[in-house]
């Protein structure tokens, strides 16, 4: 009897056992099988190579510095093709010479002719980046005190444009009507382009009126308490001849439609 009880006691032995121990052989087997294709395609991807690091794969800035360029050089040839084209509509048209100044008002309206007069520019830049409190009082920055930001470049923008601007451009490109000054990040956006800082608006008037706009301008005094206490550059010049480019880009609108 005691040996029937013991035997009773140990765990069941035979083929219900091995099969419950299948699945689990199964399942070990898949995972190192799918750890050798995850080996095997890495190496075939690397060849030798870092592919975490590697310098031939394509970066987003690099994306996006290469598609600016390119719509420089769009921008360019577009410019030269309008020029061309309103040389043969002058000498085509027949217009009366009223017409034509008229025209040629309307388009140095638009700003899609050169601009030259007196003019004043304005330069932002960021502080440096170990900038600390020069004024006594003021907390110590946070990296995004220490940078310019899309309020600033439009708060000079708009000041400009108060004070009387003919005419003005960000960087090397004229603004229109439908211009939008944009930043993402520490970068900005500007009609399909991308700059980094320092930002330089120039704009073509009268430059004492000019420096008076900026200066009674509520947003460049907010912006001149970070240009005191955490060392953002503001620079502003007169300039007695500037020249300033035409638009070159497109000027038809494009706006979203609803689905019918």
């Amino acid at each position: 009897m005691s040996n029937s009880a013991d035997s009773s006691d140990e765990a069941p032995k035979g083929p219900g056992r091995s099969s419950g121990l299948r699945p689990v052989r199964l399942l070990t087997a898949a995972v190192f099988a799918l750890a050798g294709l995850i080996f095997f395609t890495s190496f075939n991807t690397a060849k030798g190579t870092n592919i975490r690091t590697d310098a031939s794969l394509l970066k987003l800035s690099d994306l996006i510095q290469e598609r600016s360029h390119e719509n420089g050089r769009l921008d360019e040839a577009n410019g030269a093709l309008r020029e061309d084209v309103d040389a043969l509509a002058e000498r085509d048209s027949g217009s009366s010479d009223v017409e034509a100044a008229e025209l040629d008002a309307l388009e140095k309206e638009a700003g899609t002719k050169k601009l030259k007069g007196e003019a004043v520019s304005v330069t932002l830049t960021d502080a440096p980046p170990n900038a600390t409190a020069k004024i006594p009082g003021y907390p110590e920055p946070l990296p995004n005190d220490l940078v310019i930001h899309q309020q600033d470049l439009q708060a000079v923008v708009n000041a400009l444009w108060k004070g009387g601007a003919k005419g003005i451009k960000v960087m090397d490109q004229r603004l229109i009507s439908t211009s939008a000054v944009r930043c993402v990040g520490n970068t900005l956006i500007l009609q399909g382009r991308v700059y980094s800082p320092p930002y330089k608006v120039t704009a073509v008037g009268e430059p004492e009126k000019l420096r008076q706009a900026l200066t009674a301008s509520p947003e460049i005094q907010n912006y001149m308490l970070y240009v005191n206490a955490y060392g953002l550059g503001w620079k502003v010049d007169d300039h007695r001849a500037v020249t300033l480019p035409g638009y070159s880009g497109t000027v038809d609108l494009h706006y979203a439609t609803p689905v019918k």
